[in-house]
């Protein structure tokens, strides 16, 4: 036991200090993501030292101080996703229909064929915009029939696992597919009218850090470092959402909101872990939908799966015309 100990103690050790080392390498990266897991993994430990204290008693009294302090390192980083943390976004009262968006994200899995499944859902919940992520021509095809209810659309569909479309109620003052960073992974950018107030909406799928796609995590935090850039610039509310391949708690994430002034609905309520769709135990939060501060929550909730590797991410949205930023037409100009 005390063999058995030591090992898993230092393995966990080892990966909670991991991603403060320097370099981008997914190996290094990658352990920013289960730090709910690694806390429950800590704790087991802990409590496995606790219960053998008695044998080899300055080592376990090392070994608990470390997975003590570990504890506390990993509980910073995600206590914000709970209800002991303050909430960030202010939930409305009562909604107004007209000054209301809902956007639903949803990953597909490209290989999925339960094309009825998402259909059903979008039925069912009635988004005023739906992103699709890893839609390719077959998707784009089955999801024909959605035509009706969303005409103003944007397209990209491929076969990398990277396609993008975008199915709005609302229509496109502007809009336009990017690459922003590297090719064949798309972003789009619309910009709609909501109760007179111009909005712009990002969706965004960047590459993740790991062996099987980039072995850095450099592509994705460039392009979240431009999009955070811009969102600043703007003079009009804006939305953020799609799958981002980092975890909200992440120090991406974290520089992101913090460089854009984005705000998270889900701080103070809850994760909504929406991948791994079908492994309980390694379930993180992946799909996103941040927003200016001219937006308060309506409500968020996490949708059931329909044989993704992602459960779809409901969001829904009011806009506070006392949060509106006035801004002068020479300011608009000059980008101020």
């Amino acid at each position: 036991m005390f063999e058995t100990l030591s090992l898993m103690s230092t393995l966990l050790l080892f990966t909670t200090i991991a991603p403060l080392l320097p370099g981008e390498h997914w190996t290094i990266r990658v352990w920013e993501f289960p730090r709910v897991q690694l806390f429950v993994l800590l704790l087991v430990t802990l409590l496995g030292w606790g219960i053998n204290f008695g044998s080899h008693l300055t080592t376990s009294l090392v070994f608990m101080v470390a997975l003590g302090a570990a504890i506390f390192y990993q509980v910073l980083w995600i206590i914000p996703y709970t209800r002991l943390w303050k909430k960030e976004v202010v939930r409305v009262k009562e909604a107004k229909a007209e000054q209301c968006i809902s956007v639903m994200t949803s990953n597909v899995y490209m290989y999925n064929e339960n094309y009825a499944g998402l259909k059903g859902l979008v039925k069912e919940n009635k988004p005023d915009l739906l992103i699709t992520l890893e839609t390719n021509g077959k998707w784009e095809k089955e999801l024909a029939e959605l035509h009706d209810s969303y005409p103003h659309r944007l397209a990209c569909p491929l076969e990398n696992l990277y396609g993008m479309h975008l199915y709005s109620r609302i229509p496109f003052k502007a809009e336009k597919i990017r690459y922003i960073i590297e090719e064949g992974v798309p972003s789009m950018e619309i910009t709609i009218e909501l109760a007179g107030q111009e909005v712009v909406v990002y969706c965004l799928h960047p590459k993740p850090p790991s062996p099987t796609e980039n072995e850095t995590a450099g592509p994705r935090d460039a392009e979240l470092a431009v999009i955070g850039r811009e969102v600043a610039e703007k003079t009009v509310p804006v939305i953020v959402a799609g799958d981002l391949n980092d975890v909200a708690w992440s120090p991406t994430t974290r520089k992101f909101r913090k460089s854009s002034g984005a705000k998270d609905p889900r701080r103070g309520r809850g994760f909504f872990n929406t991948f791994h769709a079908k492994y309980p135990p390694i379930r993180w939060p992946l799909d996103h939908v941040f927003h200016s501060a001219e937006f308060e929550l309506v409500h968020i909730k996490r949708l059931p799966g329909y044989g993704s590797d992602h459960f779809p991410l409901l969001t829904k949205l009011q806009l506070n015309p006392n949060r509106i930023k006035h801004v002068s037409s020479s300011d608009q100009k000059t980008g101020k």
